[in-house]
């Protein structure tokens, strides 16, 4: 199953990087594309790129999920791990898919998540053979810290953002997730936005930026 996804063509018109913005529980490509446009006049040369997840979202038909989540929707734990392992292999072969279509190498390719795309982006981004140029993580969890060091693969840089008030994903859970990827190998640094609750605030997406031009230069 190919997924269906939101771009912003690179506005050098020379694409040299991507930067794949994965997007919430409930969310769409459409919801996550818009950090194109604070991102793209200092990424000129990086085609933006959004995936909607595979399976339209239980509580929001309107919108998608990754998998689902049993205490908002009454999945199973069994029914979650099954729709997350079946998105993590779509979520590889739309990566393979799209660095052929695109041309562009994992060495030049950012992944950036929100919530469960956060989840999903180091889920799949640290178990595949050729290392991305980084991932940026917002207001997400490390899915199955304690088979994170037997599993990894390749450990790309790694940036953490979470908003100290933040009520739907703990703000503890940065914390759990850095310390799982420290134990894993994984060069990871971690900022918390204070006063924001389950967003990206301007700090964030700033020290998102700054690390995304380091990564890709």
């Amino acid at each position: 199953m190919s997924l269906t996804f939101e771009r912003k063509e690179a506005a050098s018109g020379t694409p040299k990087s991507l930067v794949i913005l994965v997007h919430g529980y409930g969310a769409d490509g459409k919801d996550l594309i818009g950090l194109a446009d604070p991102l793209a006049p200092h990424l000129p040369d990086t085609t933006f790129l959004s995936p909607n997840a595979p399976t339209r979202c239980t509580n929001n038909p309107m919108g998608y999920q990754w998998f689902p989540i049993p205490w908002l929707d009454g999945s199973s734990e069994v029914e979650a791990g099954i729709a997350m392992a079946a998105a993590a292999a779509a979520f590889n072969t739309y990566l393979d898919e799209m660095a052929e279509a695109e041309g562009i190498t994992a060495q030049n390719t950012i992944l950036l998540g929100f919530s469960q795309g956060t989840m999903m982006s180091l889920q799949v981004g640290l178990r595949r053979a050729d290392p991305l140029a980084g991932i940026i993580g917002f207001s997400g969890r490390l899915l199955q810290p304690e088979a994170l060091k037997s599993e990894i693969v390749s450990k790309p840089p790694v940036l953490l953002v979470h908003g100290d008030q933040d009520d739907v994903v703990p703000y503890e859970s940065m914390a759990l997730a850095e310390a799982g990827l420290k134990a894993a190998g994984v060069d990871v640094a971690v900022h918390t936005s204070p006063g924001t609750a389950h967003g990206i605030a301007p700090d964030g997406l700033t020290l998102a930026l700054q690390s995304a031009m380091r990564w890709l230069a």
